[in-house]
C-alpha cells in the first residue's frame, strides 16, 4: 500500500530515507502561501525552521477555533517545522539570520518587496553569503508591472483575477471559494519551483531563485475559463454548480438531497440516459453531442432535474458508478471526514503536541512508495526552538544566546 509523509513511519517495516533529507529551509513567510509550501517541503523531509518577529506569524491569532492559545488557522499551516523567534529589524538579529542562510539550502520569504535588499538580505547579499541557498520569494503582483508595490491577501486577489466573476449562482454576486485557493496555489508553484531548483543545483551547481505571486498563480490556475477566453473569445461567467465546457456536469436534486454528476463524454451521456430510461435522449439530434448539450443546455438540464428526483442519492451514486459514470454525494465538510475514504488514504493526521496536547489536522496529499520515514512535528509555540537550532545550526553557546536574548533579537 502507498502512503504519505504523515503515515507513522513505525507502521511500515519498508519506510526509505526522506526524499529531502538533510535540506535545511529557512521559512521566514507569514500567512499561509508560504508556510504551506513550508509545510510540504517538511512532509518530504526537511528541516524547516519558522522564523518569525517576536510578535509572531499574524495567523496565530486568526482564531476561533484555538489549541490552547494558538489559532487552529495557524496550527494547519505550519506544522513540521521548528520555530524560531527572531527580530529581523534588529542589527543582531539580522546578524543571526545571515548565519542561518549560510547553513540554509532553501529560504522562502514573502516580506514587501524592497524589504530585505534594504536590510542587507537581499538576493544578491545571501548569495555572495551562500551561493547553493535557492531563494524562494512570494509576493502578491510579481517582481514586474505597474501593481508590483500592491498589499495583496487571497480575497483580493481571488478578485481581481477573476475567480469571483466565475464563482457563484448565476443569478447571484460574484463569490469567493471557500477556502484560499489562490494563496494554496501559489504555494504549490513556489514548491515545485523550489523542488525544480534543488533538482538543477545539484546536478549543475549555482542556484536559481524562485518568484511566485498571487496574481500570476491566480492568473495561471483559471486552467479551460481562461482558455475559453483567449482561444474562443468566450467571456467566462457564473454557472453555479455547472460545468462551462461539459453538459450534463453539475448537481440535480434527488429525492433526498443534491446529486453532484460528471458527464465527460457522449458517451458518459448515453450511459446516464440508458440509467434513467430515457435512451431517446441520446439520440435526439438536440442532445447528441457536447456541443448541441452546450447550445440546449437549459431545455436538457430541465428534463434531467425531473428525472433524477425518481431515486435517492445513494441509489443514483451506486448505479452511475457501477456503470463507470462519475458521481457522488455533496457532502459537508464533517461528512467528508466522517467518510470511510478518508481514513483509508490517511488523511486525518493526528499529532500531540508537548504542551497544548493532542489534536487532528489534515494528511499530506502526497503518496510516495515505499513511504518516507517522516515523523511529522505539530506547528510550534512561538519561538520554542530558538536555543535548540541556533545551537545546532550555528553552534551558539548559552552565553551568545542570553546576549543576544537580552539585546532583543531573540524571542
Amino acid at each position: 500500500m502507498s502512503v504519505g509523509p504523515n503515515h507513522d513511519p513505525e507502521r511500515s517495516a519498508h519506510a526509505a530515507a526522506a526524499p529531502l533529507q538533510g535540506i535545511r529551509v529557512i521559512d521566514a513567510s507569514r500567512i499561509l502561501a508560504g508556510p504551506l509550501c513550508g509545510v510540504i517541503l517538511g512532509d518530504l523531509g526537511a528541516d524547516v525552521i519558522k522564523v518569525e518577529h517576536p510578535r509572531g506569524d499574524e495567523t496565530r491569532r486568526w482564531g476561533p477555533p484555538f489549541l490552547g492559545s494558538e489559532a487552529g488557522y495557524f496550527v494547519w499551516a505550519n506544522r513540521n517545522k521548528r520555530g524560531v523567534g527572531l527580530d529581523l529589524a534588529d542589527p543582531q538579529g539580522r546578524a543571526v539570520f545571515r548565519d542561518l542562510c549560510a547553513h540554509a539550502d532553501v529560504l522562502l520569504e514573502n516580506f514587501k518587496l524592497g524589504t530585505m535588499e534594504r536590510w542587507g538580505l537581499g538576493r544578491e547579499d545571501l548569495s555572495r553569503l551562500n551561493p547553493r541557498l535557492v531563494h524562494s520569494r512570494i509576493s502578491g503582483f510579481g517582481t514586474r508591472g505597474p501593481k508590483r508595490d500592491w498589499l495583496a491577501f487571497d480575497f483580493v486577489l481571488q478578485a481581481m483575477t477573476g475567480w469571483m466573476s466565475i464563482t457563484g449562482r448565476p443569478d447571484g454576486e460574484p463569490t469567493k471559494v471557500g477556502v484560499a485557493i489562490v494563496d494554496i496555489f501559489t504555494a504549490l508553484y513556489s514548491c515545485i519551483g523550489v523542488l525544480a531548483s534543488l533538482q538543477e543545483r545539484d546536478a549543475r551547481g549555482g542556484a536559481r531563485h524562485v518568484d511566485t505571486s498571487l496574481w500570476e498563480a491566480g492568473i495561471a490556475s483559471l486552467a479551460n475559463v481562461a482558455a475559453n477566453w483567449l482561444l474562443g473569445g468566450i467571456e467566462p461567467r457564473r454557472f453555479g454548480n455547472a460545468h462551462p465546457n461539459s453538459v450534463p456536469y453539475q448537481t440535480f436534486p434527488a429525492a433526498d438531497g443534491p446529486l453532484a454528476l460528471g458527464v465527460g463524454s457522449d458517451e458518459h451521456y448515453r450511459i446516464v440516459c440508458e440509467i434513467l430510461e430515457r435512451p431517446d435522449l441520446a439520440s435526439d439530434p438536440k442532445f447528441a453531442t457536447n456541443a448541441e448539450r452546450q447550445a440546449h443546455r437549459d431545455e436538457l438540464v430541465l428534463l434531467l432535474q425531473e428525472l433524477f428526483r425518481a431515486k435517492t442519492v445513494a441509489e443514483w451514486v451506486e448505479l452511475l458508478q457501477a456503470h463507470g459514470v462519475p458521481a457522488g454525494p455533496v457532502n459537508t465538510v464533517p461528512q467528508a471526514f466522517a467518510d470511510p475514504q478518508t481514513d483509508a488514504t490517511d488523511m486525518i493526521l493526528e499529532l500531540e503536541h508537548p504542551e497544548l496536547g493532542p489534536y487532528r489536522t489534515t494528511g499530506s496529499a502526497l503518496k510516495l512508495d515505499p513511504p518516507p520515514a517522516v515523523r511529522s512535528r505539530p506547528a510550534p509555540l512561538l519561538g520554542e526552538h530558538t536555543d535548540e537550532v541556533l545551537g545546532e545550526w550555528l553552534a551558539y553557546d548559552r552565553a551568545r544566546l542570553d546576549e543576544l536574548r537580552a539585546s532583543g533579537a531573540l524571542g
